[in-house]
């Protein structure tokens, strides 16, 4: 893995030394396969990160590259076969349902696809309150909490007596960035949250995550494919290839200066909206990886 050393100067705000929250040590999550003689599918091979208080670690790779599955591991929704997961000091690596469930104040997820995270049949306002009923609290204190939270990502007080298919897509997200922040989490794990939105859509999304965290402290988890939206958002990048971590580093300078090849190519497969910068970034692009084919032959692996 190569770990890039330089300042971030991003759009979220270079991270000062921070009190660790998440660190994920030596992970490894293997999945066993279907058959009798099924042998075990390695997803993860370990894998080490950390997110300190108010810090955004983008994690950043193709599909199939197992980011979502580290997102997952994390939650607990991913079996974890080697290393360990602390959560505040906390081994949550093999936490139990009833921990998990403690868990959840703490740590929350907003999925990539939020109609489908949303229960069609509730109004919006019972499916805020719904996370707050679960942890106990009083019905007066939990609708005081859900017009808080339509006011804090910036929907109508209407909002909390109409159904998910009333809205758009990026309304539809943003109840469900609600909805995570409804126990006041420490964590939220966002896997792909602005891949399905246009991109007027993503970059007002985004700009929401990022005056959450200014207001709140909240950390994130950004699991993404795409390294323009890493860079607005993150502090520090982990770009992920066949289940490995292959660099970590800095967001402006892991998005912008890649030393791994994987994260050379991937920058270069990045769209730009100008036709002649895209024509380019194409051709970089073949040449960079002719560039390491022929490397990768004279070394004698694969490129």
């Amino acid at each position: 893995m190569t770990e890039t050393a330089a300042l971030n100067s991003n759009t979220a705000e270079s991270a000062p030394a921070r009190n660790g929250l998440l660190r994920v040590e030596d992970l490894v999550v293997d999945y066993t396969g279907k058959g009798f003689r099924a042998r075990k599918f390695r997803a993860l091979t370990d894998i080490n990160i950390s997110i300190g208080q108010g810090e955004t670690l983008g994690l950043v790779g193709e599909s199939g590259s197992g980011k979502t599955t580290l997102g997952r591991a994390v939650l607990g929704l991913a079996p974890v076969g080697g290393g360990r997961i602390t959560f505040e000091g906390q081994d949550i690596s093999h936490a139990t349902r009833k921990q998990r469930r403690v868990l959840s104040r703490d740590m929350q997820v907003v999925f990539q696809d939020p109609y489908t995270s949303l229960n069609p049949a509730l109004e919006i306002g019972d499916i805020l309150a719904e996370p707050l009923g679960v942890q106990g609290m009083e019905s007066a204190a939990a609708r005081k909490r859900v017009k808080e939270l339509l006011d804090q990502v910036g929907l109508p007080s209407d909002a909390i007596h109409r159904l998910p298919r009333e809205f758009s897509g990026g309304q539809r997200q943003r109840v469900a960035i609600a909805r995570a922040l409804a126990l006041s989490p420490k964590l939220i794990v966002c896997d792909e949250p602005v891949s399905a939105l246009d991109l007027s859509t993503q970059a007002r999304v985004l700009d929401l995550f990022l005056q959450i965290q200014k207001d709140t402290g909240v950390s994130y988890l950004f699991v993404s494919h795409d390294l323009d939206v890493v860079r607005h958002i993150s502090h520090r990048v982990a770009v992920m290839y066949r289940g490995e971590i292959v660099e970590q580093g800095p967001a402006e300078v892991v998005t912008r200066n890649p030393e791994h090849p994987y994260t050379q190519r991937l920058l270069l497969a990045s769209p730009v909206p100008d036709p002649d910068r895209q024509e380019k970034r194409r051709a970089d692009r073949h040449r960079l990886l002719e560039e390491q084919r022929q490397q990768a032959e004279q070394a004698g692996v694969p490129a």
